[in-house]
């Protein structure tokens, strides 16, 4: 499929990844960049993600820009979207990853095995093989979690007679406006050490022959749209950074994590490029004359605006007062609102002047948690009409699943002139290749 080519960065900042056109028949359709997002459905079919690469570089530029004043790495958050293609447009953008799983320390690897040294491996539960990979390859550094993991991690790389270049993600203790499900830098959470534990951890490490403390990790949660808990988690891990030089520790790197949120709906928040700045004056300010190598972990705001999940209307039905918009997709396509609760946009594909109705939108699967939106007004559509819901970039397809033996969605990019297929449909035969 060709279309003219979009802008380029060069250009005025990039057009919204998702805006409706006038079409031939002069209807107003939906399109991602120049493609109607009706004709990707006649031709890949439904339920369908769709991406913007225009979105997600313009993104990636933007936050790079911001933090433009001190040294930094964006890590991508693997786990946001670990498709292949998205994976190879970020390491074209001179990014890093942030990965959690060797399973996701291998798709950075088919990208490029020269990616490893960008990679920042996180994650409360890496087994001794995982921590083998990703020695073998290289990777920057290990954000280490525990004592215990501490103590294999030197082990591994003993055996391996490969040095480890460590840090230790530390619990600050901050609270993030969130949902708790993500909130992740309270004591009551799995996730770091505490902070008073840190510089025997740290003393411990320095002292083994084949780990070398290299910085201090931390991460509070995801979809926080405030910047001051991350200034304060920050302030809190400079201290520490501090105290643990005048030891004697030549510490390089601070790991601020990701988090930072998107607009769903109903947030006020700023243009990207204003937010963008915003956070990093956050980070800056809280950083101070320290001289640190930033890491940064964005997965959700570089790429949730990117995308969408295209769904064509089964049913309509009506239950009493109720009244229920049934579609393709369901919950084993996007499980947010039924995991988190989560609020997605939802808007017909065809535009146009329509009357409002408060209905639910639900999937097939035989769950009554299986909805995309409950009590909602939003405009009347017909059976056969197509559904995008919005900001379905991160955490969409890698949340994705089998479950009622549904087949998992394909996937598609835009960019510029081609809208490229960038995962298959699956097929029943996928689907049952591993069974005996």
């Amino acid at each position: 499929m060709k279309r003219q080519t979009g802008p380029n960065r060069n250009q005025s900042p990039a057009e919204e990844p998702f805006s409706y056109r006038a079409s031939p028949g002069g209807r107003r359709v939906l399109c991602c960049g120049s493609f109607p997002l009706s004709e990707l459905a006649k031709k890949f079919g439904t339920p369908l993600y769709v991406y913007s690469a225009a979105a997600l570089r313009e993104r990636s530029w933007v936050l790079d820009s911001a933090f433009a004043g001190v040294p930094h790495t964006l890590c991508y958050s693997v786990k946001a979207n670990p498709n292949l293609s998205i994976l190879r447009l970020i390491y074209g953008l001179k990014c890093g990853f942030d990965i959690v799983s060797g399973g996701e320390l291998e798709r950075v690897l088919r990208v490029s095995r020269r990616a490893a040294a960008r990679v920042v491996f996180s994650g409360v539960g890496k087994t001794a093989a995982e921590m083998d990979a990703a020695l073998r390859a290289g990777i920057l550094m290990f954000n280490v979690e525990s004592e215990s993991e501490l103590a294999l991690l030197a082990e591994r790389a003993a055996r391996l007679k490969r040095r480890a270049r460590v840090a230790l993600r530390v619990n600050p203790h901050v609270a993030a406006n969130t949902h708790p499900y993500i909130s992740t830098g309270l004591r009551r959470h799995k996730f770091g050490v505490p902070m008073t534990e840190a510089r025997r951890l740290y003393r411990w490490a320095a002292a083994q022959p084949f780990l070398l403390p290299a910085g201090v990790s931390v991460h509070i949660g995801s979809q926080i749209t405030e910047v001051a808990p991350f200034s304060a988690a920050l302030r809190r891990v400079i201290a520490l950074v501090r105290e643990l030089r005048e030891e004697g520790l030549r510490l390089t790197y601070v790991d601020c994590g990701g988090g930072l949120g998107i607009n769903y709906g109903g947030q006020r928040l700023p243009p990207f490029p204003r937010y963008a700045e915003r956070y990093a004056q956050g980070l800056v300010r809280a950083l101070g004359p320290t001289p640190v190598h930033l890491l940064l972990e964005p997965g959700r705001v570089l790429l949730g605006p990117a995308g969408a999940l295209l769904t064509r209307v089964l049913y309509r039905k009506t239950n009493g007062p109720k009244r229920f918009v049934v579609t393709d997709a369901a919950m084993n396509d996007l499980l947010r609102p039924s995991l988190y609760g989560a609020h997605h946009r939802i808007v017909p594909v065809e535009g146009g002047g329509r009357s409002l109705e408060t209905v639910d939108v639900v999937g097939p699967i035989c769950e009554t948690g299986d909805f995309f939106a409950r009590d909602r007004r939003l405009p009347q559509v017909k059976e056969g009409e197509l559904l995008a819901i919005m900001d379905a970039g991160a955490y969409g397809m890698s949340l994705a699943s089998n479950y009622n033996s549904r087949l998992r969605a394909a996937e598609v990019m835009v960019d510029g002139a081609r809208a490229k297929l960038i995962r298959r449909r699956e097929t029943m035969r996928d689907l049952l290749r591993q069974e005996i």
